[in-house]
């Protein structure tokens, strides 16, 4: 993925890239999903970060602390896990 792909992604707000990388912006010290609803920033203020903890290391902070785009999966498998553990035919 390129920055075009990614830039394109920041404007459109698109969930589809939603874990694939995080955009920064300079002037904010903020770091976003690309779903993000603010307000679109100049495409020269934006840094991107494949993870949250890089753009944590390089002194940015979360718009959305709480976001982890690997809970609702982790959740949903947890749900399955727990309903069904003793009965192997429903795991498969």
């Amino acid at each position: 993925m390129d920055d075009n792909e990614m830039w394109q992604a920041v404007q459109t707000c698109d969930p589809a890239y939603d874990g694939e990388f995080f955009y920064a912006v300079q002037t904010t010290r903020i770091f976003c999903r690309p779903s993000c609803k603010s307000k679109c920033p100049r495409r020269n203020n934006v840094e991107y970060f494949k993870r949250s903890a890089e753009a944590e290391v390089a002194g940015y902070r979360p718009d959305l602390p709480q976001y982890d785009p690997d809970r609702d999966l982790a959740e949903a498998s947890k749900v399955v896990f727990d309903n069904y553990f003793s009965d192997r035919q429903e795991l498969n």
